[in-house]
């Protein structure tokens, strides 16, 4: 249990240090927060004493010093404009200093997803990594504003308040700083028990987050297999253990502010019962006490704050811990400067290439083939034989155990994926389109494009006839509700016609298109493949029928290759899996 709370302790340390690396970019602003804070604390500590001083005026009946009293609430009523004004300054500059700090970190973590590995986003869920980005920075916003805002004004009340009280009476500031240790023990026993329990409440919101976002995006499939029952259930058992955490977390954190009330409430009452014995003595006036017991209750309030920040800052440590391993996932690999020579002809050289996306399990294995500039190369085989990872280790959105992989006799791992991915265009079976209008979707990869070359190559790959028809034709703004599985694939595949790139990826591009659809987009494809290295995956092996070469992939290996009238007459395994979809064989 105690290693537990010592670890507890250290991640929570080494996730604050982090947060105050980005803090430390805005110094002026932490400097003019502090300045601010101890202008409100000074003033607030010298109200007290004018009050003092005019209690002091009230002797007895009939001698009272009105003049003295009218002058000193004159003071006091200046003090507590200019303190009002500090304070909502300090309060604007805490903000301003918050949201910078937060900026910085969300921008920090975006950056890092385009930096981390396809391997790392593909070991989480989607909705995982948006709780971080989006709720768990939202929460360390609210904990790092509380904390500039109550942590900096009640650490500076502390030190000044102390520093009056021990002008007044040496005795009783000796008393209340003994008793002080007595709150930060509580404080730090509570704050310890329940970081754990934020940490999994953070964690397991997560998991709920990712389920919310599978269901609702996937709500069609739901319905479809009445999977609804079942995904409650699943919704339930998170949402118990979410329960669970989050009381937990909040009754360790709900006994801050009892506990050490109690103990300001005791120091308190022992302030008021030795200051009544020494004012017979003459040790203390009426006034002076009234400002001790003033000074009292204040010294420990900022400790019932600071307790709260502390419990509040502990669940945005935790976040903020989650948020941190994002931002330090091990980034890919370094990205050389250098660009591929243009043009590049669509020379691809593959040689011994081996990759598995775990050690255990290996995938494809000595994998090795050539390809002329302007060969359609085809490749076929059964689901899971490694036909998309080749298309992946290809465009580097994974990196090769072993082998090598060329284009135009340069190692692509000597070039920057920037370069490389510029030479090839890529379309997929799934599609995906921005929240945009029809013209910045089709424009993705060419901000440049004038309107009547995305016209042009809208009528190329026939999604003119549907674009027109919309209501603001390319102007119009679209979602994947908006719009058919088909006329989405349609756009993907006016996005790379507007390219015009070296290379191509077709993988399965016309899966989604109806058949006579597919027979003109076909053709549009043929003349943009006429010159261009063009890799094809492919289900439908109608289509692929007049590639030069089809390569036959299975367990990760080439089995066979040839043209398809070559391999037919092979009699082989492409044989079979060809009449499979045309006469019903088994494979």
């Amino acid at each position: 249990m105690m290693n537990a709370q010592n670890e507890t302790g250290k991640k929570t340390a080494a996730a604050f240090r982090k947060v105050l690396t980005y803090i430390g970019r805005y110094r002026i602003l932490l400097f003019l927060s502090l300045l601010l804070a101890a202008i409100s604390v000074i003033l607030q500590l010298y109200i007290p004493i004018l009050f003092g001083r005019a209690i002091d005026c009230i002797v007895a009946p009939g001698e009272v010093d009105f003049g003295t009293i009218a002058h000193q609430s004159g003071r006091i009523l200046i003090l507590l404009a200019v303190t009002a004004l500090s304070t909502w300054l300090m309060n604007l500059t805490n903000n301003r200093l918050t949201y910078r700090t937060v900026q910085d970190i969300r921008a920090k973590a975006i950056r890092q997803i385009q930096n981390v590995p396809l391997s790392y986003l593909d070991a989480g869920s989607e909705g995982d990594i948006v709780q971080r980005v989006i709720a768990d920075v939202d929460q360390l916003s609210d904990g790092l504003l509380m904390g500039f805002t109550q942590l900096f004004s009640g650490i500076v009340m502390i030190v000044m308040t102390l520093v009056f009280m021990l002008q007044r009476s040496v005795p009783i500031s000796v008393m209340v700083i003994v008793l002080t240790p007595v709150s930060f023990l509580i404080a730090r026993f509570i704050a310890k028990h329940s970081f754990a329990m934020f940490k999994k409440q953070t964690e397991v919101r997560g998991q709920q987050t990712a389920l919310i976002n599978e269901m609702v995006g996937n709500e069609k499939i739901v319905h479809a297999f009445n999977y609804g029952e079942r995904a409650s259930k699943r919704f339930d058992a998170i949402n118990k253990e979410l329960q669970k955490y989050s009381v937990q977390a909040i009754f360790f954190s709900s006994l801050t502010n009892p506990c050490t009330r109690a103990v300001n409430a005791v120091i308190y009452a022992l302030v008021a019962l030795a200051g009544a014995f020494m004012i017979p003595g003459g040790s203390l006036t009426v006034g002076t006490l009234t400002v001790l017991l003033t000074y009292a209750n204040q010294y420990m309030k900022p400790f019932n704050d600071i307790s709260s920040v502390f419990t509040e800052l502990t669940g945005a440590m935790a976040c903020a811990g989650r948020v941190f391993d994002l931002i330090e996932a091990t980034p890919q690999s370094p990205d050389p400067e250098k660009q591929f020579a243009q043009p590049v002809s669509g020379a691809v050289s593959i040689q011994d290439v081996s990759f598995s996306y775990t050690p255990d399990h290996p995938l494809i294995e000595h994998f090795s083939l050539t390809a002329r500039p302007g060969m359609r190369i085809a490749i076929v085989g059964p689901t899971g034989c490694g036909k998309t990872t080749f298309i992946n280790l290809l465009m580097r959105f994974y990196d090769i155990q072993s082998g090598s992989i060329l284009i135009d006799g340069t190692d692509i791992y000597t070039v920057s994926r920037g370069s490389l991915r510029r030479q090839f265009g890529m379309v997929l079976q799934d599609t995906w389109l921005t929240q945009a209008s029809v013209r910045e979707n089709l424009a993705f990869g060419r901000q440049d494009a004038t309107d009547e070359e995305i016209i042009a190559a809208a009528k190329e790959a026939r999604s003119w006839d549907f674009i027109r028809r919309l209501p603001m034709q390319l102007d119009t703004v679209i979602n994947d509700d908006d719009l058919s599985q088909g006329q989405k694939q349609l756009l993907c595949i006016t996005r790379v016609m507007l390219v015009r790139p070296p290379m191509l990826i077709l993988d399965e591009a016309t899966s989604s298109i109806d058949t006579r659809t597919e027979l003109l987009v076909q053709e549009a494809f043929d003349k943009l493949m006429a010159g261009r290295t063009s890799f094809i995956v492919a289900h439908r092996l109608s289509t692929i029928r007049s590639a030069d070469v089809i390569l036959v992939m299975r367990d990760g290996k080439i089995i066979e290759q040839g043209t398809h009238e070559q391999l037919m007459a092979a009699g082989g395994f492409y044989t079979n899996l060809y009449n499979s979809q045309f006469a019903g064989t088994a494979i």
